[in-house]
């Protein structure tokens, strides 16, 4: 569907945009420490910068699991870990979180089909509401899903063209460019993905991966 070396360079500009906000605010905060400005100015500069650099580092940990190599082994991954920089990068979006995994094995692989997930739905929910993540077996497979509720909730016109193996109407972009990403993981690992929408409520569901995948 797409040569490597396209995929290869959205990717890296997907993950320059998302830590673009983060970084532009602490460079702000950065400049106002360097203007001798009044007290109060300054206490706001020390907290957007302390803001911004948690938000990089939160993202940073994320995007290294969900675009990194960090995601490819089968060894069994650090499941508080894993909950740590899931709740670390929902700090900086607007949605709060729900966590919810119960199977015997959770790989550094399910980790990473997981926060492409988190990726997706929060995505659609940009004003706000509730991620609910579960991890469970069903048979010999696992099924990783991620439920976003939330005002006007929906699924991106790129997202749906995606998943339907067809190629985005604005093409292929760091914009567009996670869905295809998020599927071609969810694959390697034997699975499916797919979505549902009803009224201000959207699921993810990854099935059928390999439970020791």
């Amino acid at each position: 569907m797409i040569e490597p070396s396209r995929l290869a360079a959205f990717i890296a500009s997907r993950i320059c945009h998302d830590l673009v906000s983060p970084v532009a605010s602490v460079n702000s905060a950065l400049e106002l420490l360097e203007d001798p400005g009044d007290p109060d100015m300054k206490e706001q500069a020390q907290q957007l910068l302390v803001n911004g650099a948690e938000a990089a580092a939160a993202r940073i940990q994320l995007l290294r699991y969900a675009f990194g190599s960090a995601g490819l082994s089968d060894s069994a991954a650090d499941r508080h870990e894993v909950k740590q920089i899931v709740e670390g990068f929902m700090k900086s979006h607007k949605p709060d979180l729900d966590w919810f995994i119960d199977t015997e094995h959770f790989s550094c692989g399910h980790a990473r089909v997981l926060m492409n997930l988190v990726i997706l739905a929060t995505g659609s929910v940009p004003r706000g509401g509730v991620v609910s993540l579960k991890v469970q077996n069903e048979g010999p497979t696992l099924t990783v899903s991620a439920r976003a509720q939330g005002p006007r909730a929906k699924v991106s016109d790129f997202t749906i063209s995606t998943l339907r193996n067809e190629e985005p109407e604005e093409g292929w972009s760091a914009r567009t460019i996670q869905p295809l990403f998020t599927k071609m993981v969810i694959e390697d690992l034997g699975g499916t993905l797919d979505f549902s929408v009803v009224e201000d409520d959207v699921t993810y569901r990854a099935h059928g991966l390999r439970a020791t995948g």
